[in-house]
């Protein structure tokens, strides 16, 4: 995004390195950095003027260069089983979802990454909007701050605990601004999010899949397969012609023996599409010598208007499916499903209200 001269860049942008050498290069003793970032993320001030133990003319310059929070909060809507989704304004009035969800072990925030999305999936809501533009680190961290305010309003003492960078746009795509969001809210001083309580997802970006076995984190990676076999997954998923299975898999097992971490893979069920017991079979077999760190999350397919080509599996189709995998040895699950109610389950993520608001 090109900033005008007057649009101030969010401070969340700033990994604690960058803010200490900002601060520094401000004529501030190193420590200010560390207030700073306590102010930002433990004690979650949304004003330079509340943050007591800095100088006045500090906080003036803190305030002529950054905002804190680049997004301005629409729309909540509360499911009946508790994922909530809010829909946020972007300071060049685009919007972007996100959503919270209640899991057994925590709360889950499901992260937006770019305004639209270039992949093309045909079952996806999230790219009916071609990209638009990426997102910044800090409209990415604005997201987990404003879910954070709306859970200290409430004065439950709830946190997000966990985070999944699974909503609109693909991650890899932005590959720089989410690794700095992931770097933020890993931050042990700050948020102090676990890095194994950490997903990023990504539909088959090859080289970015080689480059992110490479940084060192212990974020867990997802990848969206859909399909065992390049006919149908071309046929669903544009990105398939650009990095075939072939390529795809090639990459997995680069990722696997850098860092002997386990992958999900995410599969979509969708009816009589890739839901027969021979895509079953060949999914085993695509996996089948890497199964010890693998995973495979079955997903009922939700439904979307403008996509009324596919429909749901049967649950019948569904089991048959789980069935062969489990007697192939492949780790599976049939995943839970959140927010279906308010158009906030995976693959529904736009929002009815944009064209109201935008007016």
């Amino acid at each position: 995004m090109k900033r005008g001269k007057k649009m101030k860049a969010s401070i969340y942008e700033l990994p604690l390195n960058e803010l200490t050498d900002w601060v520094l290069e401000q004529g501030e003793k190193k420590f200010r950095a560390t207030q700073l970032w306590e102010w930002l993320y433990q004690k979650r001030v949304q004003s330079f003027t509340q943050m007591t133990n800095l100088s006045k003319g500090f906080i003036e310059k803190l305030d002529e260069t950054f905002i804190i929070n680049p997004l301005h909060q629409v729309v909540v809507q509360e499911a009946q089983d508790g994922t909530v989704k809010y829909l946020f304004q972007l300071p060049d009035n685009h919007m972007i979802e996100t959503v919270m969800m209640t899991q057994e072990y925590g709360l889950s925030v499901c992260v937006t990454t770019q305004v639209g999305c270039n992949i093309g999936c045909t079952f996806c809501a999230s790219g009916i909007l071609k990209k638009q533009r990426d997102l910044t680190a800090g409209e990415i961290v604005a997201q987990i701050m404003l879910v954070q305010h709306y859970l200290d309003d409430k004065n439950e003492g709830s946190r997000v605990s966990h985070i999944v960078v699974m909503g609109i746009g693909e991650p890899f795509d932005n590959y720089q601004n989410v690794m700095n969001f992931l770097t933020i809210v890993n931050d042990a001083k700050g948020l102090a999010i676990g890095a194994r309580h950490i997903t990023v997802s990504t539909s088959g970006l090859v080289p970015k899949i080689r480059e992110f076995a490479e940084n060192g984190l212990q974020v867990n990676l997802a990848i969206s397969l859909h399909a065992p076999n390049n006919d149908v997954r071309t046929s669903i998923m544009r990105i398939n012609r650009t990095f075939p299975i072939e390529k795809l898999m090639d990459a997995v097992d680069y990722y696997l023996e850098k860092t002997n971490r386990r992958i999900t893979f995410e599969y979509i069920m969708l009816s009589h599409v890739n839901d027969r017991v021979e895509h079953a079979q060949q999914l085993a077999d695509l996996l089948k010598d890497k199964k010890k760190l693998t995973y495979v999350n079955l997903i009922p397919y939700n439904p979307v208007s403008e996509h009324d080509q596919y429909a749901r599996s049967s649950r019948n189709d569904v089991m048959k499916f789980y069935d062969v995998l489990k007697k192939n040895g492949i780790n599976c699950v049939i995943r839970k499903e959140y927010g279906t109610d308010i158009d906030a389950a995976c693959g529904q993520l736009r929002s009815k209200q944009m064209k109201q608001v935008a007016r």
